[in-house]
């Protein structure tokens, strides 16, 4: 019996000194924040609403920079324009690592330009962005790609001849089709079994990630991945989009032209067959179909999502809607499509499309960052390794930038002369050496797309304006707008 007690006495005594002790010691000079449980980590300070909520709940407690423990792993915290920017851009090399976001890491791995870290994601940054824009200014270009995809979507929304519709696959499909043409060198149809299954999996694999359980899998995913959960069915997605690239992957090689490639996977392809004698080349097939697997998803969810929130907003605020509509005539007008060139003339629209970045706020958390480096940041040491997440909404709703910043008003971006005005904390896709690496073709994308279907459509809905909700369907690492019904009337 004395032995029984003496026992629990123990193991009572060292749970408490484990949760006494809190940090271990190679954390004890990172920011301040939470008092972490073992095991658990700051799971009782973990707002109902989600991770999101409940970093900026405690970011009035800790300030703009300070530390969670999602589990058993310590995230710094970065709130605010001057703590993001002095990371990401004055201290950028030591903030260039990527973390990892946990419920798609069994399939990158590391791999890919998006989640590779150190020489190998330097390397594929570098072919990418170069490769990319080669294809952006050859005999088609990025601008001609996206004007012909608009024109396939005005004919293709006049079949339905106003009735109502949800818009998630078209604007996912005319999305899609400009990143396929540059990875894959074709665009697919409408009606493609393959390219909607396709889309499909990429809409749920978004909404999944961005989910409540999304979020819980982040804080115990080395628990949770050996339980059934909706992490099985991102992997199972995913790996039937990397079968589909693999399967493209080869018909690439069958039919390559080394004096003419085609496109982003061809021109992969020749680097790979020119390093095949270096042992420590990064051009290998992983790396292929998870950059792609990065371009394609990336390249797709983002920016559809955006005109997703956007033609929401339209419905919600019709005035808006008519004062874009007429700016458009005054300087487009009916007889010619939508140009780049068009935008310096446009400035309300432009201030609205710019508008609907921020209200949307589609990656609130930002991807996840990691020093590189044991880091000096704020008189704290960051270890190498540790994870950082940049919180991209504390900027789009700074109300020191932006004078309503829960409201939608495209005023946020205009001066007093009705010109379009920059700020410095309009950062959607992020800042530093991590910068989104499609924002050029993305700017380009909502302009044309955006423009051109207001040129041609009227925009209606069968709720009222003032009951039209805007609150997120998801809102984890991303936001998913809620899904509705629009009408697209000719005009």
């Amino acid at each position: 019996m004395g032995l029984s007690v003496l026992l629990l006495f123990a193991l009572f005594t060292g749970l408490l000194l484990l949760l006494v002790r809190g940090r271990p010691k190679g954390h004890r000079h990172l920011p301040p924040g939470p008092h972490p449980l073992p095991v658990l980590g700051n799971l009782a300070q973990m707002d109902r609403g989600g991770l999101l909520k409940s970093f900026l709940r405690l970011r009035k407690k800790y300030g703009d920079v300070f530390t969670v423990y999602l589990g058993r792993r310590p995230v710094v915290i970065l709130c605010g324009m001057d703590a993001i920017r002095e990371a990401l851009v004055d201290q950028g090399e030591a903030f260039s690592g990527r973390g990892i976001v946990a419920m798609i890491d069994p399939i990158f791995q590391g791999y890919g330009v998006i989640f590779a870290n150190g020489d190998r994601w330097k390397t594929l940054r570098r072919f990418s962005l170069v490769t990319m824009r080669d294809f952006g200014m050859g005999k088609r270009s990025v601008e001609e790609r996206i004007q012909e995809e608009a024109q396939c979507l005005v004919k293709e929304l006049k079949k339905s001849q106003g009735a109502l519709l949800d818009p998630t696959f078209l604007l996912q499909c005319i999305t899609a089709n400009i990143i396929c043409s540059i990875v894959f060198g074709e665009r697919f149809d409408y009606k493609d079994e393959e390219f909607l299954r396709l889309l499909d999996m990429f809409y749920q694999t978004f909404s999944l990630v961005s989910s409540f359980f999304g979020q819980v899998f982040e804080l115990f995913s080395d628990f949770l991945k050996y339980f059934p959960g909706t992490h099985r069915q991102v992997y199972k997605n995913l790996q039937e989009i990397n079968a589909f690239i693999g399967r493209s992957v080869e018909k690439h090689r069958k039919t390559l032209d080394p004096s003419a490639p085609r496109d982003y996977i061809d021109t992969y392809l020749l680097r790979m067959d020119k390093e095949t004698s270096n042992p420590n080349t990064e051009f290998h097939h992983q790396n292929l179909i998870t950059t792609a697997l990065s371009l394609f998803f990336a390249g797709t969810e983002t920016t559809s999502t955006t005109l997703r929130y956007g033609f929401l907003l339209m419905l919600k605020y019709p005035h808006v809607t008519e004062r874009v509509q007429k700016e458009i005539e005054q300087v487009i007008g009916s007889h010619r499509p939508p140009a780049l060139d068009d935008r310096a003339k446009m400035p309300y629209t432009d201030a609205v499309i710019h508008e609907i970045q921020r209200f949307g706020d589609l990656l609130p958390i930002g991807v996840p960052h990691m020093v590189t480096k044991d880091t000096h940041f704020r008189g704290y040491i960051i270890p190498k390794n540790t994870e950082v997440f940049p919180i991209l909404s504390s900027v789009l709703h700074d109300p020191h930038y932006f004078e309503e910043p829960d409201t939608f008003n495209p005023d946020h971006f205009l001066d007093a002369n009705g010109a379009l005005k920059k700020t410095e904390a309009f950062i959607p896709f992020s800042i530093g050496k991590r910068i989104c690496l499609g924002e050029g073709i993305a700017r380009n994308e909502l302009f044309l797309f955006f423009t051109t279907i207001l040129q041609n459509f009227s925009v209606a809905s069968p709720v009222a304006p003032e009951d039209i909700d805007l609150t997120p369907r998801e809102s984890g690492m991303g936001r998913v707008p809620p899904t509705y019904q629009i009408s697209f009337v000719p005009r």
